[in-house]
């Protein structure tokens, strides 16, 4: 049984200011579907998101953000509770900040707070505490989030579902010839250092976060995998029945 931790970004769990419940709803059922063979992990934005639908404040704020965040937390795992429900998965919210994942201490106390939930069949949904986080603590996006989380629960996989579908060889915004690349064994330093280009209002990072939470699992032993968060086909394909169509796979390679 593998150990999965799966993310999904703002742009997938939002639309027009609002939690996108379709959506939600399709990732909930994958996630139940992923559970009967893998132990899952879910790393969920949308908490400003959430917190948006209730009380319209500017976002670039760095207060109203914390503050979007603790109205838009209940909101959000309260949708998530109802979701999984209807399949009869318990689901815990785990918060943590960048000052957690600092101290061996508490990367115990996060650890074991998984494993428990784990061994009691509950689904652990884990969020970065933007409430009461700072400029200086902040872990400044969920794929980074999400890595270390992997890696400090010691899961076997990553998973990335996002508005980006997989990895190319250029920007198939601007390149119609743009092809996917399936597999990746390194991340060239300039694509790790270029600048952070996020598409949807309420997310953080774009595909230079996705690529440094990939370097940083690669260079632990950790695979990720990104795939599509708005049509679920291409990782199911992938966890689901060991068929590689679309996404890409970041590993060491045999």
């Amino acid at each position: 049984m593998k150990r999965i931790v799966v993310k999904v970004g703002s742009a997938v769990l939002t639309q027009d200011g609002t939690i996108a419940l379709e959506r939600m709803q399709s990732l909930v059922d994958f996630l139940v579907q992923l559970k009967k063979n893998n132990e899952v992990i879910l790393v969920s934005s949308g908490a400003v998101a959430g917190g948006y639908t209730k009380l319209k404040l500017d976002r670039t704020i760095i207060a109203n953000k914390q503050a979007l965040a603790a109205i838009g937390q209940p909101v959000l795992m309260g949708k998530y509770a109802r979701k999984f429900k209807k399949h009869n998965v318990l689901t815990a919210q785990v918060l943590v900040t960048a000052a957690n994942l600092k101290k061996d201490d508490d990367i115990k106390r996060v650890r074991n707070t998984v494993e428990t939930l784990l061994n009691n069949g509950v689904l652990p949904i884990v969020n970065e505490n933007d409430a009461t986080s700072t400029d200086e603590l902040e872990v400044g996006d969920n794929d980074q989030l999400s890595a270390y989380i992997t890696n400090n629960i010691n899961a076997d996989m990553l998973i990335i579902l996002s508005d980006i579908d997989a990895y190319y060889n250029a920007d198939p915004r601007e390149n119609k010839d743009a092809q996917v690349l399936k597999e990746v064994h390194t991340i060239a330093s300039e694509e790790l250092n270029r600048e952070v280009t996020p598409h949807n209002v309420f997310a953080t990072g774009g595909i230079v976060t996705k690529l440094k939470a990939a370097d940083y699992l690669l260079k632990n032993n950790k695979e990720m995998f990104l795939a599509s968060g708005f049509n679920l086909d291409d990782v199911k394909s992938f966890t689901l029945d060991g068929i590689h169509k679309g996404g890409t796979i970041f590993t060491k390679g045999k």
